[in-house]
């Protein structure tokens, strides 16, 4: 298995060679970049290169490591004993998989996505080591062990929110999907919008790495907002003409809400116009 870039993602070599070195040392892949570089994205369109499924797992600040393993619902249980309900003596009745089970019982390798594991508590990582090394787990309410039949492949994103532990970091194979760069953005663009006027992508890349490059911005607008930015430029005539024809120091871009997503950075962009319109005089 090779994986490349597909119709509807770009890869660049650096992370085409991340993936095929993670699958082939069987390590997961942790993945961290800014956010709306594509890291969720990247683990579903390999579980379309490989025709097989994606099982992902959102991770929260609540998520604890035991419910990527099951669940035993022991209130269910205690109710359906006072109410008499059949099948209650079988605790395996009240036993709910999680998502490491799925990858682990799936009859054909499948891939699991681990998404923002930095969001959940300091130890969470390090509660998992067991089971994402040798690929099984205890069951102790059933006594049962469970054992990956099809060794899944492990996507585990991160937006660097905390530190992630040693011994963690030690089991996983890294890449850092950096920012990309003015032509690999073209050919992101050129994916979502085939034949795209080569105007409107010129003039909305050159305003798009200069709110990128603005001093002091809270939040730099991602890829993702690039797109949703050239979509509405696209429907929307009067705004691609204040493009075209724009002075930066006069007034942010046209439809400057899908770049920009906080009064600070709308404030502060708001200032350099007016300084660049100071210096100009």
């Amino acid at each position: 298995m090779a994986f490349d870039s597909t119709p509807s993602y770009i890869a660049t070599e650096a992370l085409k060679q991340a993936v095929n070195a993670a699958v082939t040392l069987e390590r997961p892949l942790l993945i961290k970049g800014e956010p709306g570089t594509g890291k969720t994205l990247l683990a579903e369109e390999l579980a379309r290169s490989l025709d097989t499924a994606l099982i992902t797992w959102h991770i929260k600040s609540s998520t604890k490591a035991a419910q990527g393993l099951y669940e035993y619902d022991a209130v269910s249980r205690l109710r359906d004993s006072q109410l008499g309900i059949e099948g209650v003596e079988n605790v395996a009745n009240y036993i709910r998989p999680g998502k490491l089970w799925q990858a682990f019982r799936a009859d054909k390798r499948v891939v699991l996505l681990i998404d923002e594991i930095d969001k959940a508590d300091i130890e969470f990582p390090n509660d998992l080591l067991q089971e994402l090394d040798r690929m099984e787990f205890h069951v102790y309410e059933t006594g049962e062990t469970v054992r990956a039949e099809q060794r899944p492949i492990i996507v585990i994103t991160s937006n660097n929110e905390k530190e992630l532990p040693d011994a963690f970091l030690r089991r996983c194979f890294f890449h850092y999907i950096d920012f990309p760069d003015r032509e690999t953005l073209q050919a992101i663009v050129d994916v979502h919008f085939p034949g795209i006027a080569p105007r409107l992508v010129s003039e909305a890349l050159n305003v798009f790495f200069e709110l990128r490059e603005a001093p002091g911005l809270k939040k730099k607008p991602s890829t993702s907002e690039l797109v949703d930015w050239l979509k509405l430029l696209m429907s929307d005539e009067l705004s691609r003409d204040a493009l075209y024809h724009r002075d930066p120091a006069k007034t942010l871009p046209p439809l400057a809400g899908a770049l920009v997503k906080n009064e600070q950075d709308t404030h502060l962009l708001e200032r350099l116009a007016f300084m660049m319109r100071r210096a100009g005089r």
